[in-house]
């Protein structure tokens, strides 16, 4: 009997033993992702796909996969897959939940502090030759300590930054579809708020919610006028929630005092983009889970799932548990 054939869209952080000794494994070298046509043609003839955010697994993919039996992305979110279409063919859908919730919390923090701080503009300064002697007004920045942060979704991520908050003494707001029980909100020291409040109360606001149709541009025009002006905006979650235009207006008008970002619409970002311009602005290359322990687990999980999947067993972490019968 032939061993089941698996392609992978990019290399991993860690060996591929335990899957070459059950499937035939070919992985994508490249560090561009596989073009949609590639990618396309070479679903057709695999039994599972190990993906990552950056691939367009949709309808027509899915359906070109006439042998697939398992989907598994390395990552938590999951909205560039067509779940939907998964489930309809009975594929089950993995993905790799909490492993990345610390590491995506401290790089919350990395960003908000060298915001604030204004590190990286500070950085560039002394690096063209800028810095002359002591100033007393020179590079001023926000303080942290008794600051209102504002946490916009309050799910593993969300809690995990409001966690670290604590420690400088923070008023924290959150924002979610559902306010958490009461006895996490006292542990945490966290007080429930709609969406509106957390804006105009917050200096800091930091993204932790899901991309979807109901987030998509959640943060626009109308949300950043409601911003205090010296109120510094942090997203680690994802580019589509807030609306690229609206942030470049706001932090050119000085409309709010800066922002952060860990990921874009589009990614990555066009070299062109006048977000590029802004000095008030911070943006990472979407790494928010890069640490070494971090991604090695990511991968180690997905790996799981796919095993998993190839031999007909439940995935350990599945999005679509109602493809099993059981369910």
């Amino acid at each position: 009997m032939s061993q089941p054939k698996v392609f992978i869209t990019r290399r991993l952080p860690i060996e591929l033993e335990q899957l070459q000794q059950i499937a035939t494994v070919e992985v994508w070298t490249f560090r561009q992702p596989p073009p949609d046509d590639v990618l396309l043609e070479k679903v057709k003839a695999i039994d599972g796909l190990l993906c990552l955010l950056t691939d367009k697994i949709d309808r027509q993919l899915i359906a070109a996969g006439t042998s697939l039996k398992v989907i598994s992305q390395m990552a938590v979110g999951y909205d560039n897959i067509d779940v939907a279409a998964a489930t309809a063919r009975g594929i089950p859908v993995g993905h790799t939940p909490g492993v990345l919730t610390d590491a995506t919390a401290d790089f919350t923090w990395a960003l908000l502090m060298a915001a604030a701080r204004r590190v990286v503009e500070a950085d560039r300064f002394t690096r063209a030759g800028e810095w002359r002697t002591w100033e007393p007004d020179l590079l001023l920045g926000a303080d942290m300590a008794g600051a209102t942060l504002g946490i916009v979704g309050f799910g593993r991520i969300g809690q995990a930054v409001a966690r670290r908050a604590k420690g400088f003494e923070m008023r924290i707001l959150y924002a979610s579809r559902q306010r958490c029980d009461r006895q996490l909100e006292q542990s945490l020291g966290v007080e429930f708020a709609d969406f509106e409040q957390l804006l105009q109360q917050s200096d800091f606001v930091t993204i932790h919610t899901p991309l979807s149709e109901e987030t998509y541009h959640l943060v626009s025009e109308r949300q950043f006028a409601l911003m205090k002006p010296t109120a510094i905006l942090i997203n680690t979650a994802r580019g589509g929630i807030v609306d690229p235009d609206a942030l470049y207006r706001a932090l050119s008008s000085r409309q709010i005092a800066g922002a952060a970002i860990d990921v874009t619409e589009p990614e990555p970002i066009p070299i062109n983009s006048p977000l590029l311009s802004l000095d008030n602005l911070i943006i990472a290359p979407h790494i928010g889970s890069a640490s070494y322990k971090t991604r090695s687990k990511m991968a180690e999980m997905a790996i799981a799932n796919l095993i998993a999947g190839l031999q007909r067993e439940v995935l350990p972490n599945c999005v679509n548990p109602e493809v099993y019968p059981e369910n």
